[in-house]
């Protein structure tokens, strides 16, 4: 035994306990969580009408008088169980706005559907794949001596790509400001949109929402420089909402035009700093604005809903882009498995965060993301249904909802949460079962349509 690893030995002695069964129940249940909440408490389930106890639970009959529950992280790299259960729910809240289903009608695919990409600008010249680096028949030197151009071509893998090919150059505070300002440039284009369709039409710009309504989902994705990029399915509705239909004026042609005007038009400036000035944030040059498919054109409405399921999965160490964790000192940035760009960014936004004109976007809470404040995956209220209604719907459909004339007494309370070397060695072998059960059956549900592949669920 005491040759044996500490995780075999701990799982050794968990299958030794009497409530092992139990134990492998709870952590079954979570889908192998590998950080699981525990909590302790009871839930009495009382029949409104005569008061009868239909139903008690309580926590002292289990495994160290606990239960574990799913953390519900979305990181791969913090929870693969539970990252893959939200990108599954992920799929189906933007599968459903484009196609209909839960609660939003099947006439939405026929609505002027776009997926929208909307890029950082330029901080700097930095190395890129698949193609002539950065050619340049002159060659030449910056003000630091060191060279305009990179005649390599380098593979996608590469460290190299994504990083300045000047760090002196490059506008380290710049990218960190305009992180800290995406969301809100995000907000000024959505509504600049509307502006634009409404005096595209002759309407006045107040009273556009007495005859269309812009639904969106939009996802935030870092690309190798480490800057974010936006991609959006963006949807014209009626007044109302997906039950409406849209005015007879709105078509995909006048809302491609709106988009990459508005892309074009929109800045957001910064609070006067001393230390840096007022900079005008723009988005970036290249704009992207597809119809969906309606007909055989466009995207495919599936693939676009399992490309944002399976990015918001993604934590920061499989982008390369800021770490997992917030940094408490300047310490935890020097220790950090990043690149140098991606160090100097975090130096930069925890340094910024430290000046009192920029205290309203608190920086340094947001260093691990490189000053981006905004959430992965954000939805306007009407494009789909959300992710509370899909739990819910998933509760019924195990059993776990109460009928409605029952009253549910709950008392419970947080007492830890991870598992034991040999518990988190148990998960992982759970988690990784059903994950193999789970892509056989995607197989074998692809193979009977004739598709190459299948989809998250």
């Amino acid at each position: 035994m005491r040759q044996l690893p500490e995780a075999d030995r701990d799982a050794i002695r968990l299958a030794q306990d009497p409530k092992f069964p139990r134990l492998l129940e709870q952590i079954t249940a979570t889908g192998g969580c590998a950080r699981p909440v525990h909590l302790s408490g009871s839930t009495t389930t009382v029949d409104g009408t005569t008061g009868e106890i239909l139903r008690h639970y309580d926590t002292r009959d289990e495994p160290g008088e606990r239960l574990l529950v799913r953390c519900r992280n979305r990181r791969a790299t913090i929870c693969p169980a539970c990252s893959r259960l939200h990108a599954g729910d992920t799929y189906h809240l933007v599968r459903v706005g484009l196609l209909g289903g839960k609660n939003v009608p099947d006439a939405v695919r026929h609505r002027p559907r776009l997926f929208v990409t909307l890029t950082a600008p330029s901080f700097g010249a930095v190395h890129r794949s698949s193609e002539l680096c950065r050619p340049r028949r002159d060659g030449g030197t910056c003000e630091h001596g060191r060279p305009l151009s990179c005649g390599l071509v380098h593979a996608q893998d590469e460290p190299s790509v994504g990083q300045p090919l000047c760090p002196d150059c490059y506008d380290y505070i710049a990218h960190v400001l305009w992180h800290a300002h995406a969301s809100k440039l995000w907000d000024r284009f959505v509504i600049d949109v509307r502006r634009r369709l409404a005096s595209s039409v002759g309407l006045v710009q107040s009273r556009f929402a007495q005859h269309a309504r812009l639904s969106f989902a939009r996802v935030a994705e870092y690309q190798r420089r480490a800057a974010v990029h936006v991609h959006a399915v963006v949807r014209l509705d009626g007044p109302t909402g997906p039950k409406d239909e849209p005015p007879a004026w709105g078509t995909s042609e006048l809302l491609i035009d709106a988009v990459r005007a508005s892309a074009r038009r929109v800045v957001v400036c910064t609070r006067y700093s001393p230390a840096v000035g007022e900079l005008a944030l723009r988005w970036g040059a290249q704009t992207d604005a597809r119809p969906l498919r309606t007909a055989g054109d466009g995207p495919d409405d599936d693939a676009v809903a399992a490309y944002i399921a399976k990015y918001v999965t993604k934590g920061a160490s499989d982008t390369g882009a800021g770490i997992d964790h917030p940094p408490t000192t300047r310490g935890d940035i020097e220790s950090a498995s990043v690149s140098e760009h991606v160090r100097t960014l975090l130096r930069t936004c925890w340094r910024l965060g430290g000046l009192p004109e920029y205290a309203p976007l608190r920086l340094r809470a947001w260093t691990h993301t490189l000053g981006y404040r905004g959430h992965i995956l954000t939805k306007s209220r009407a494009y789909s249904t959300t992710y509370a209604a899909l739990r819910a719907q998933r509760a019924q459909h195990m059993g776990h909802d109460d009928p409605p004339d029952v009253i549910t007494e709950r008392q419970w309370r947080y007492v830890g949460a991870g598992h034991t070397s040999g518990g988190a060695l148990l998960a992982a072998g759970v988690a990784e079962d059903l994950a193999t059960n789970r892509e056989i059956t995607r197989e074998i549900w692809a193979a009977e349509r004739g598709w190459p592949g299948g989809t998250p669920q």
